[in-house]
């Protein structure tokens, strides 16, 4: 039985993980949390009629920093203890906009990235009271390198990477795990008015897959789909002065 916390769990990447880690073991419990009350009350549904035995539904705007403790307090009430902890929330941000309107790029730096390590602060010292589970973040391949095109929203995922490879070093000696994913271009509603190249973009459900098979081995670092850690070493590599050239 795993006992499973899902933050943001709207999002079509964390919906098809859940049905991921059910279709593996029928005997989980879940907690989900979002902002959207149909929603969650929507996959709650989904969820039963597959055989979880039980959830629960939480409301969270990962924005409210005040609500995080309360919301990890009751979700631990409800499943006992925490086995496993994905956390997806995210969103993507018009990077023209960021550029014109300061405000709205420090909103879009506060859901993607500062909202997001205040969370897994708490959430890490609740795993390392339990000395056990197992944080499953969702980041992005847009934070190993920045481009002109989405800057904002790069530098917001690489802060969240490298904040989880300080956790991973942290939390090691307390039995707990984390791991980063990396996925690579998701037909998901975030990135529906995109023109993005057919056979680099993969399905919620293709994602999903990789990051359930990822994590329960305890792989730090996940690219999703895999082929991504193969691109994105190529586009590391590339001399700045190369890159500067390119429109990415």
């Amino acid at each position: 039985m795993k006992r499973i916390l899902i933050i943001g769990a709207t999002s079509a990447i964390a919906e098809a993980c859940a049905r991921e880690w059910l279709q593996q073991d029928d005997a989980c419990q879940f907690v989900l949390t979002g902002r959207d009350r149909n929603k969650l009350d929507m996959i709650k549904a989904d969820l039963q009629t597959r055989g979880a035995q039980k959830v629960d539904t939480l409301l969270l705007d990962i924005n409210d920093l005040e609500s995080h403790a309360t919301i990890i307090q009751e979700a631990g009430c409800f499943l006992g203890q925490l086995d496993r902890v994905l956390v997806a929330p995210g969103s993507l941000p018009d990077q023209a906009l960021c550029q014109q309107d300061l405000v709205y790029a420090r909103e879009s730096i506060n859901t993607n990235a500062t909202s997001i390590m205040m969370l897994l602060e708490q959430l890490a010292t609740t795993l390392e009271h339990q000395r056990t589970g197992h944080l499953v973040v969702i980041s992005s391949v847009a934070g190993d390198r920045g481009r002109m095109s989405n800057y904002f929203y790069g530098a917001a995922k690489a802060a969240v990477t490298v904040f989880c490879s300080g956790l991973m070093m942290r939390l090691q000696k307390s039995g707990v795990s984390v791991s980063v994913i990396k996925p690579g271009f998701v037909q998901t509603p975030m990135t529906a008015d995109l023109n993005l190249p057919d056979k680099l973009v993969a399905t919620p459900e293709q994602v999903a897959r990789v990051i359930v098979k990822g994590s329960e081995r305890q792989q730090g670092v996940i690219y999703a789909p895999g082929f991504w850690l193969f691109i994105m070493a190529i586009i590391r590599l590339i001399p700045t002065a190369i890159f500067k050239r390119l429109s990415l």
